[in-house]
């Protein structure tokens, strides 16, 4: 048998902080001898009158221990006394409850929001008092934000009022590097975009000042002034003809780079969608990460395109004209900015405002495509049961609360551009006002008004503008953090440097005290031992369930054991170069996925270059050869959408040629013979019993008697091992197979009566 390491048991652990955590260690200190492991220590926020205070509880296997803040007494209770623990949900709140033999009840009281946090509490205590394996999810689902303690858009998702924009604005950006020949020149138009904006105002000031009302200082005559208003003009048609050039530029080099920084973070993204394990799937709705390809990074790309120029522009913009009407007359300026401070402050106060209501529109359109996506996917079904109507109020209530939603943002943002219109619009009161005294005292000319009085514009109008990015970079950056939550996500460790290469591997594999759940505080498997050698047909068999899928899951490592081991020619499976364990492994599933192209495309999945030669054996071998030859295109007939164009048997069998292909050490059939009638099935059989010659094979039937050939049958039920043997010594012995046996016998015949 293969040694596996122990394996530390999982742990809860809440960290001890605040005023009070030498007080609380210390106590903890007291009641528990130095040897004892602490597997559970958490805080309830209520106390023992249900006021709302703070009291800890900490398991090890052998006690529990509730420590009251302050000075109450802390309780100490025996695991062994103990003869119920549960978490009760109470009215207005909830507490644990442990029961004790001889010895009073003891309650630990928590509010609502402690409740998933408890249950796991209540489950690892009643695990360590029946003496059992313990088992609890050391990581809580989080349904509030560590930081601010809001309620989260979504389970574990992110927190919009605590998304560093800053961090996250240099992210996007930090995708530009690649391309820096390009992005130098979008740096270089637009500060040539910038200064042609500044020039006019000058000129402005110039034709009113030394052309149009000359001042006194100005005794040039009628024709001078003429000949400098042609100079002047000209300049302004060459600074008009390089703005447009700049910007022409600009618009090229930028919509070529958010194109392709975009299609940077798509790729990436789909690359860790395709790179990350099955146990991500398990908690996410696949429209919610289409929604992220498609939908956030459409957002990010408008982003790019639109916010993120002009916000540079416009910055730059901003300090040019701050230098130009400070050095025209530093009093006015100042008064013009005294709104620009109310102007921060509302759209700082609308920011985290507006990022939480565009997560939550961003999770409408989410829930929207996952009920299209199910909809449409089961199309058939819906049809089959004339659940159209039902279909549609579903949609429709989903839709309502998007339309809810997008109102609630469209008048949010309007609400926030109307106010910074309304704030910008005292500069104009200001600039004519006192403005116009500094005219009437002759301390500033009518053109250095007028040139202040555009600078106001070029100034006012990027702040009210800034609500518009504020839009942008709200929607965009809230679709960013989603594309980066998957991004950062850990993939499977496909390029571990410290795996096994196994290029070749013989198939002995051992299962060693195997216990797993997908739910990892509710085993499907339970101390699961087993050794198949290779070559080996194993033929798992129970009801449904019971784990037969599990186990060949975690054979092919989609999971990870959670106790325990399985090894593969005597090394542990987690330590085997994840690319050579797979590329090893062939599974033909109970419902297999066919991808759109051609059945030879199909075949080939798993070895794109192989000749037609090869992919035609594979067919045969499988019995699949007549049935693709009769039709109109044979092997590059297209399949459709998932093998729409073809049957259920001819789908299984391509996916049986597909494995077979493969070539695998290791053959997992996952019922590959239940979409099939009868004769082909036998057919199948027949195909399979020269495919496995040589290979470890794990096979699950519905039909018991296809697994008469397998060299030995093991029976599960309730996530354990309780038979193994062959066909013959399974009914010999009339236990739980031989029941399995009878009962699908008794059905068969009343299935022929009828019929």
């Amino acid at each position: 048998m293969t040694q596996v390491s122990e394996q530390r048991p999982p742990r809860l652990l809440e960290p001890v902080t605040g005023a009070a955590a030498e007080s609380v260690l210390a106590r903890m200190a007291e009641h528990l001898p130095a040897d004892e492991d602490v597997l559970i220590r958490v805080f309830a926020d209520l106390d023992a009158t249900r006021r709302y205070s703070t009291q800890w509880v900490v398991v090890t296997p052998q006690r529990v221990l509730v420590i009251p803040m302050g000075a109450g007494a802390v309780v100490d209770v025996a695991i062994a006394d103990l003869t119920a623990v549960r978490a009760d949900a109470l009215v207005g709140g909830s507490q644990l409850t442990l029961e004790r033999r001889d010895l009073p009840t003891v309650h630990v009281a928590y509010t609502g929001t402690q409740s998933v946090k408890f249950s796991e509490v209540a489950r690892g205590v009643e695990h360590l008092r029946k003496g059992e394996t313990f088992l609890i999810n050391p990581t809580l689902d989080r349904i509030r934000c560590d930081k601010c303690k809001r309620l989260l858009p979504e389970k574990n998702g992110l927190c919009p009022a605590c998304v560093r924009r800053f961090a996250t604005l240099g992210r996007i950006v930090s995708y530009m590097r690649p391309y820096m020949g390009r992005t130098m020149v979008l740096a270089v138009a637009s500060v040539a975009t910038t200064a042609a904006e500044l020039v006019p105002p000058q000129i402005t000031r110039r034709l009113v000042d030394d052309v149009l009302v000359p001042t006194a200082e100005v005794a040039a005559s009628k024709a001078d002034r003429l000949t400098l208003l042609g100079l002047l003009v000209l300049v302004l048609v060459g600074v008009r003809v390089w703005s447009w050039l700049a910007e022409l530029a600009r618009g090229w080099v930028v919509t070529w780079l958010s194109a392709q920084v975009t299609a940077d973070i798509r790729t990436q993204l789909l690359s860790r969608l395709e790179m990350l394990s099955l146990q991500f799937y398990d908690k996410r709705q696949v429209g919610g990460l289409i929604s992220r390809v498609t939908r956030d990074s459409g957002m990010l790309q408008d982003f790019l395109i639109e916010g993120l120029p002009y916000l540079l522009i416009n910055g730059m913009m901003m300090l040019g004209i701050l230098v130009f009407m400070l050095s025209i007359s530093w009093k006015v300026t100042l008064l013009i900015l005294v709104p620009m401070p109310l102007t921060i402050l509302w759209s700082t106060l609308f920011w985290r405002h507006m990022l939480r209501i565009f997560h939550k529109f961003g999770q409408g359109w989410s829930d929207l495509g996952n009920r299209l996506n199910e909809s449409l996917h089961g199309i058939r079904v819906v049809k089959a049961f004339a659940q159209e109507s039902r279909e549609r109020a579903a949609f429709e209530r989903i839709n309502d609360r998007l339309a809810v939603i997008s109102i609630r943002t469209a008048r949010n943002w309007r609400l926030l551009w109307s106010t910074m219109s309304l704030i910008t619009g005292a500069g104009m009161i200001i600039i004519w006002y006192f403005g116009g005294k500094e005219v009437l005292g002759e301390r500033l000319t009518l053109g250095e008004l007028l040139a202040l009085y555009s600078y106001m514009h070029l100034v006012y109008g990027p702040m009210e503008w800034f609500a518009q990015v504020n839009s942008w970079m709200t929607r965009a950056f809230a679709g960013a953090e989603r594309i980066f939550e998957v991004i950062d996500t850990t993939p499977e460790a496909y390029e571990d440097d410290k795996a096994v290469r196994m290029p070749r591997m013989e198939g002995r594999v051992v299962f060693d005290s195997v216990t797993f759940g997908y739910d990892k505080s509710k085993p499907v498997l339970h101390d699961i031992e087993l050794e198949v050698e290779p070559g080996e047909m194993i033929g798992l068999v129970g009801k449904s369930g019971v784990g037969k899928t599990t186990t060949v899951n975690l054979v092919c490592r989609f999971y990870d054991v959670d106790h325990g081991g399985i090894s593969i020619d005597g090394t542990d499976i987690r330590q085997i170069r994840l690319s050579d364990l797979r590329r090893q492994i062939g599974i033909v599933p109970q419902d297999p996925i066919l991808f759109s192209g051609t059945i030879a495309d199909n075949i080939a999945y798993g070895n794109p270059e192989a000749r037609l030669e090869a992919i035609m054996d594979a067919a045969r071998a499988a019995n699949a050869h007549h049935f693709i030859m009769a039709k109109g295109d044979g092997y590059d007939t297209k399949v459709g959408e998932r093998g729409a164009g073809l049957s259920g048997g001819e789908r299984q069998r391509i996916a049986i040629a597909r494995s077979i292909l493969h070539d695998p050490r290791v053959l997992v059939l996952d019922e590959a013979t239940s979409s099939v009638d009868v004769e082909t099935e036998k057919q199948i059989q027949e195909s399979l019993g020269r495919l496995v010659a040589g290979r470890t094979t794990f096979a699950i039937a519905h039909r018991l008697s296809t697994l008469r050939n397998a060299s030995r049958l093991v029976v599960l039920d309730r996530g354990r091992i309780v038979e193994v043997g062959t066909h013959q010594e399974l009914m010999a012995a009339n236990g739980h197979f031989a029941e399995l046996v009878r009962l699908q016998q008794a059905v068969s015949e009343i299935i022929a009566v009828q019929e």
